[in-house]
């Protein structure tokens, strides 16, 4: 804030012995210059003082002013009358049906200016007039399940699954890329894919590749996220889950070990039991319930799909059962020359050697085969992976795996 500054102007009153003084002695004149010279530099710093003061009085009338109209703000939202948060429950030209939360009484009212819509969260007064439209209300878990970072997975790096790759594309990425290949067959596209298969064998994999190249938002969750302590959590989160892909569509939802919670429904008589049902029930219910679930891709994986209640596997939820195996000779030399590729190798490795004798490993099998290989080299301090690297690699590997109860190694 710059301070305007005006020239002080000093009276100098001299008598007339003075000016005699002057006349006949000019050392008097010398100091009464100098006398005069240091009032007015005192002068300019009182009025230096008096500006800073000045300035310093001004930033505090400009805080108080702000506490000002904060106080008054607050003294006028307490004043206010409350507001009561309604439903939508149905739209009839200027009119609209509303149910008040709490009490559950319904009113029909004018919709005004705002004209919300079916469904939406409303704030009406003690008049019942809709005073403004507010957001869906949404759980914050399940607004972090959205997946903001780009996974970075292409096809290319999913080895021995060319197969697997081409179903899952057509079933999810193609509707959400090329949606008019299906009106002008006149099908409606798939709305769901199960992945199914051994632990390890890619599923996952393929759910990243799929959210790097399909242009749509990309919602990721487990099964195991669902299952909560308290009595209609479960059920409500899978609720706001859906009702974010749909804000955000086009949407891919991957359900992540689906048979945590969508296994077959029984009762044996505990609050767990029923919880757990009550949450499968709404599972299935938004996957192909009366309401739209708009364009919103579900992509599902297990390990244990002989778990999985029948009515989730029926058309119409997952129209798209894809088993993903275990690699065969070709998929394994394909995976491990994807995991070998940025790797130092020495001349006498053999990948046809390894790959006959990795006979029943999975791709995270030979993943972490290539990893422990370079590991050795690391630990002598060597830049190059040898033969000898892999195959002590794979003989621990091999000892790890039989104190395993289903090893993968055969």
């Amino acid at each position: 804030m710059m301070v305007e500054t005006t020239d002080v102007d000093v009276p100098i009153e001299i008598s007339h012995d003075a000016i005699d003084r002057i006349e006949y002695d000019p050392t008097d004149l010398v100091g009464m210059v100098t006398s005069l010279n240091s009032r007015i530099t005192t002068l300019q710093m009182q009025n230096s003082e008096f500006q800073a003061r000045l300035l310093e009085a001004m930033t505090l009338n400009k805080e108080l002013h702000s506490q000002l109209l904060a106080l008054n703000k607050h003294i006028e939202d307490s004043t206010k009358p409350p507001l009561f948060l309604a439903s939508v429950l149905e739209v009839n030209g200027d009119e609209a049906l509303i149910r008040q939360h709490g009490n559950n009484q319904e009113w029909l009212i004018e919709r005004g200016e705002h004209a919300p819509e079916v469904g939406a969260r409303v704030a009406v007064n003690s008049d019942l007039q809709i005073i403004r439209t507010l957001p869906m209300s949404l759980d914050e878990r399940a607004l972090v399940m959205e997946m903001c970072e780009d996974p970075g997975i292409e096809y290319d790096a999913i080895g021995g699954l060319a197969e697997q790759v081409q179903d899952v594309r057509e079933t999810v990425e193609l509707p959400l890329t090329s949606p008019e290949l299906f009106e002008s067959v006149g099908v409606e596209p798939p709305r769901g894919v199960l992945l199914y298969g051994e632990p390890g064998t890619g599923k996952t994999l393929l759910a990243k590749a799929v959210a790097h190249h399909a242009s749509a938002t990309f919602i990721k969750m487990s099964g195991s996220e669902l299952v909560h302590k308290y009595i209609g959590e479960g059920a409500s989160l899978v609720r706001d889950v859906f009702q974010l892909a749909r804000e955000k569509a086009p949407t891919i939802l991957f359900v992540d070990e689906i048979d945590a919670v969508g296994a077959r429904r029984t009762h044996d008589g505990t609050v767990g039991s029923g919880e757990v049902n009550r949450t499968m029930t709404q599972i299935l219910t938004e996957l192909d319930g009366f309401g739209d679930r708009g364009n919103v891709r579900v992509m599902a994986a297990t390990n244990r799909i002989d778990l999985l209640d029948p009515a989730l596997l029926r058309p119409g939820r997952f129209d798209r059962l894809i088993e993903i195996p275990p690699p065969d000779a070709d998929g394994r030399m394909q995976i491990l020359l994807i995991h070998t590729k940025a790797m130092s190798l020495a001349d006498d490795v053999d990948l046809i050697v390894l790959t006959a004798e990795t006979e029943g490993a999975t791709g995270a099998d030979l993943k972490i085969l290539a990893t422990e290989a370079g590991m050795n080299a690391v630990r002598d301090r060597r830049h190059i992976v040898s033969m000898d690297d892999f195959t002590h690699a794979l003989d621990k590997l091999m000892v790890e795996d039989e104190r395993e109860p289903h090893g993968m190694f055969v």
